[in-house]
């Protein structure tokens, strides 16, 4: 089904209709990216108070109860920062933020297939994100179990320690609204990729970031709902005394705990089944982006768009493969280690794919390092450099000695969470001018850049060192073992590090805010570009294209082509002479 063929959204009146509850997928886009702004706000002031404790542990804070924050409290952190950064920032503004606003303009749809249903997904998401918070302020306080929720710790209640009462439960409720948000949001995106796109619009022609957004989709309806079930069962073991994941004969302070013949390894399954299809789902939408933004500002085609589009969809599919190597420690037996183990360096290759041809989008090009650009070179070296780490824990020797340590922090942290963060922030300056008609000042942008670029080495790449020295991590205090000790300096660098890049951060939230009443006016097209979304108004009208939707006749990367009257060809003109795909 074409486009043209599908009414436009229903005219928006009032504030609720037209701000709050609106079904307009660009308002929907936008709350997702402003609920992102709020959840990475309180993460990042989480990962300080820890980075904090790991220097000054007995530090007196004002704000803790008791004056001295605690082990437990310090583990609440490390479960509440994981939990808020990979599902309400990582998993939200990539695909639900810049996917809902932009899939249907780069598709020349004029909404999302089910508007309403998308509606529902962003307060589905936010529920879950009130509920999740809620943690922080009932008896016991936030949960201790991190990011992964590893019962038995997670399974039976407050006898396991503060937090794991209604703390813990208020988690694992959150984490189940956010699946049903994630489903829904899912079948939205598949089914508008598939049904909606615009007259010459074929799969071939889509820009990559479409593609990304396709996969990913894929990818959560998957893996969301492969974590809803193993939620579910988590929650019937806490309230219903089942013992899906207790083992028999588990004794919790010094007490028999009546219950068992269940398996803990069972949630590990289950939970990495989805966990990691979630790194992919995290930043394969920023490869998306940055494939697109290299291309403008090299003036260049992308460099193998077929190999780059095959490459998204092979990384997805492998993604699914893998979930073993994060249990080489469980005790499984070495030839299913070496089955993982090759699985996840042959996810290598679809990656490397699209290192290469990054690079050879770039090799030759007219560059302008503009803001967008630097940010967008900033991901490939983050994922590049993340990525080398991680062909070492793809080993199960050595990623046995280096499991429990800060070398995987340092790892997971640079290939998922920083690579994601830039891509983010490439897109955000990229897009900004069609999302609110102005433009953000470059000379802000690129303080924020390179301010924030060698801050991020600077707190990462010392945590590899940390790792292979042994430093254990999720140890609230490092100060009682000698070995532990010798690594402190290490932490304060750290910490400096981390206080100084997090500061830098304001300069951004300055110049966003700013930008938007007092930026410079932005042109419909201000960066040259030939996707269908530089072919509407900034910001589009309420049906992207006012009532005049494109047809497509040519692929999306139509850069410098011999011939052609200016160095880009966007993908709706049909007056110039019509390329190869």
């Amino acid at each position: 089904m074409s486009a043209q063929s599908v009414h436009s959204p229903e005219p928006r009146t009032g504030i609720l209709r037209r701000y709050i509850f609106s079904a307009d997928h660009k308002v929907i886009g936008l709350q997702y990216f402003f609920l992102a702004l709020v959840a990475v706000t309180i993460g990042t002031i989480l990962s300080l108070l820890m980075r904090m404790h790991l220097v000054w542990p007995a530090a007196h804070l004002p704000f803790v109860a008791g004056g001295i924050m605690t082990p437990e409290q310090y583990l609440a952190l490390v479960t509440m920062h994981g939990t808020i950064m990979v599902f309400f920032v990582l998993s939200t503004v990539p695909q639900a933020g810049f996917g809902n606003y932009f899939l249907p303009i780069q598709i020349g749809a004029p909404d999302m297939a089910f508007p309403r249903l998308n509606m529902l997904s962003f307060w589905l998401t936010l529920l879950a994100f009130l509920v999740l918070l809620a943690a922080f302020f009932v008896p016991g306080g936030a949960p201790i179990s991190g990011w992964t929720a590893y019962p038995p710790l997670s399974g039976l209640g407050e006898v396991t320690g503060p937090g794991e009462g209604t703390g813990q439960l208020l988690w694992v409720a959150g984490v189940l609204i956010f699946c049903i948000a994630s489903l829904l949001g899912s079948i939205n995106f598949i089914s508008t990729t598939i049904d909606m796109r615009a007259s010459g619009m074929t799969l071939m022609r889509m820009p990559l970031t479409v593609w990304a957004w396709f996969v990913t989709a894929i990818l959560s309806l998957l893996a969301f709902a492969v974590l809803f079930a193993g939620g579910i069962l988590l929650v019937l073991d806490r309230v219903a005394e089942t013992s899906f994941f207790l083992p028999a004969g588990l004794v919790v302070n010094g007490e028999l705990q009546m219950r068992g013949g269940g398996s803990p390894l069972l949630w590990q399954h289950l939970f990495w089944f989805f966990g990691h299809p979630e790194v992919y789902i995290a930043i394969l939408p920023g490869m998306g982006a940055v494939s697109h933004i290299l291309a403008n500002f090299s003036r260049k085609p992308v460099f193998g768009y077929r190999a780059m589009a095959f490459a998204l969809c092979a990384i997805g599919f492998l993604g699914f493969l893998v979930w073993g190597h994060h249990m080489f420690v469980s005790g499984m037996n070495p030839y299913s280690g070496l089955t993982f183990s090759l699985l996840t360096v042959s996810i290598g290759v679809p990656s490397a794919v699209k290192t290469f041809n990054w690079l050879g989008t770039l090799w030759g090009g007219r560059i302008r390092l503009q803001s967008p650009m630097l940010f967008a070179i900033g991901f490939v070296s983050f994922f590049v450099t993340g990525g080398l780490s991680g062909i070492f824990l793809a080993q199960p020797a050595v990623d046995t000695e280096l499991h429990a340590t800060y070398y995987v922090v340092a790892h997971f942290h640079i290939v998922m969470g920083v690579a994601a963060i830039f891509g983010i922030f490439a897109a955000t300056h990229y897009w900004f001018p069609k999302m609110f008609g102005r433009r953000m000042n470059e000379t802000l942008a690129k303080l924020h850049f390179w301010i924030t670029f060698p801050g991020v080495y600077c707190i990462f790449m010392p945590m590899h060192f940390i790792g292979i020295e042994g430093g254990v991590r999720r140890y609230a205090d490092s100060t009682g073992a000698n070995f532990l000790a010798a690594l402190q300096p290490l932490h304060l660098f750290i910490t400096i590090a981390a206080f100084i890049t997090a500061t830098a951060q304001l300069v951004f939230f300055y110049n966003f805010f700013r930008s938007l009443r007092k930026g410079e006016p932005a042109t419909e097209n201000p960066w040259d570009a030939t996707t269908l979304e530089w072919a509407t108004a900034s910001p589009p009208p309420l049906d992207n294209f006012g009532g005049h939707f494109p047809s497509v006749y040519r692929g999306p990367y139509e850069y410098s082509v011999p011939g052609a009257a200016q160095d880009f060809t966007p993908q709706h003109l049909e007056s110039e002479q019509t390329h190869a795909d």
